[in-house]
């Protein structure tokens, strides 16, 4: 057992003080107690929430920040550029982005990330000598950055309903769903304490019906599945053109909605959408920074919550990598679209940035016995926080705020930096060079 002591924590939205947090051998929470006194042998911690889950990441859309905002357009101007890069990835150039991306991620208060895995084969879809040799990169990646991760492996079939794979797509298909069912079994390698192997359907553009059903059957029940959904209207043109029915609705006929399910964005849905969604219990994973980024829209997140979904945030194409902006940009998207404040809770909010988060990864999260220890020391008294009440501390705080990052209960980061003394700043520079030389 190890002990970590809070002078005050946040714990299922309310304060607490003197927080006395014991660690099994697992690195999961095995006590958890409020009034008292720490051990002599107990890391000392300050002010203290749980750890964020990013509960939906590209690591390699990193290589685009700052690089793409003087081109207008849409989501679908900005994918191609998405493709150039994932066209010069392979898997050691990739090891070295998400290394860097991950570190940004841990440092900034994202103690586990659901990775959106699609970038499989070298371009022209051959495969590497290890099928999985881009997947196993990352979650290498993850281990040397202390990040917690979920390794959502994704199917990727066509380029469009009933449209073979354009060039650019070619190395993120494997032909069949029998043949990505095949490379898939082969992950389970790849696990341990700190990696899951989950599975992704990458949308209903790319995986027909027929083998998101075959998916939703084959999979074993505890592995987190994931989807985009209806992220551009044009999904949902295309999915009433080809098959007759909204993306939701064919989720649900193929067997794919459930608890196990996290639906990514769910920006343009019906109210049939949104009553099949709320009725799985699915989590809604929204990514506000990305949506706003990329003019997608804005989610439905109070309607989502209250049909029955929980809510989950992500970095996306981690144009901003701060889990404190995520919570604020669900809330002004939610305002901006009714024109009325507090349409969610401050523990709704920080629900999703903690525990709806790591339900996403498969995992329970947030400061509960069972649930990893995985943690953040956030600095109570800066420019930005200073006399704000615990409970709203994540509406005003920033990365910035981020003092010390505990996965496990081990500290992995602490002042803008890793454990090690490596800097995320400098894993970037060098990372993103190399890969710009490539390109």
């Amino acid at each position: 057992m190890r002990a970590l002591f809070a002078q005050r924590a946040l714990v299922a939205g309310e304060e607490r003080a003197r927080v006395l947090v014991e660690v099994d051998d697992g690195g999961r929470i095995a006590a958890l107690a409020a009034g008292a006194d720490a051990p002599p042998d107990a890391v000392r911690l300050g002010t203290v929430l749980a750890g964020g889950g990013n509960a939906h990441s590209h690591a390699f859309h990193r290589a685009l920040r700052g690089r793409t905002h003087d081109r207008g357009g849409d989501f679908w101007t900005w994918r191609e550029e998405m493709y150039r890069v994932a066209g010069v990835l392979d898997p050691e150039s990739y090891f070295a982005l998400a290394e860097a991306v991950f570190a940004e991620m841990v440092a900034a208060g994202w103690t586990g990330v659901a990775e959106f895995h699609y970038v499989h084969h070298a371009p022209g879809g051959v495969p590497y000598a290890d099928p999985n040799a881009v997947g196993a990169a990352l979650a290498a990646a993850a281990r040397s950055a202390g990040i917690r991760l979920t390794l959502l492996d994704a199917c990727y079939l066509e380029g469009a309903p009933g449209e073979p794979l354009a060039p650019a797509q070619l190395r993120f298909g494997d032909g069949t769903v029998e043949r990505w069912l095949e490379r898939w079994h082969a992950l389970a390698a790849l696990a341990d304490e700190t990696v899951t192997i989950g599975a992704a359907v990458h949308s209903v553009r790319a995986v027909p019906p027929e083998a998101i059903g075959v998916i939703a059957a084959a999979l074993p029940e505890h592995v987190p599945l994931h989807v985009h959904l209806s992220e551009q209207p044009a999904e949902n043109e295309q999915a009433l053109a080809r098959y007759g029915a909204t993306p939701t609705r064919l989720l649900a006929d193929a067997g794919a909605l459930s608890p196990r399910l996290s639906v990514v964005h769910a920006t343009h849905l019906t109210e049939q959408d949104l009553a099949l969604l709320g009725a799985a219990h699915v989590t809604a994973v929204l990514c506000p920074s990305t949506e706003a980024d990329l003019g997608d829209g804005i989610g439905p997140a109070r309607e989502l919550a209250d049909a029955g979904a929980a809510l989950a945030l992500g970095s996306d194409q981690n144009a901003v990598v701060d889990p404190f902006l995520e919570v604020r940009g669900l809330e002004a998207g939610e305002r901006l679209r009714s024109r009325s404040r507090g349409r969610l809770t401050p523990a709704e909010l920080d629900a999703a940035r903690s525990a709806g988060g790591y339900r996403a990864l498969g995992s329970p999260g947030g400061l509960v016995v069972g649930a990893p220890a995985d943690l953040i020391e956030v600095d109570a008294g800066s420019a930005r926080t200073a006399g704000a009440e615990l409970a709203q501390l994540p509406l005003v705080a920033t990365a910035a705020d981020v003092t010390r990052v505990l996965v496990g209960g081990r500290l992995v980061a602490e002042g803008g930096r890793l454990a090690d003394g490596r800097s995320p700043a400098a894993l970037l520079v060098s990372s993103l060079g190399a890969l710009r030389a490539r390109m």
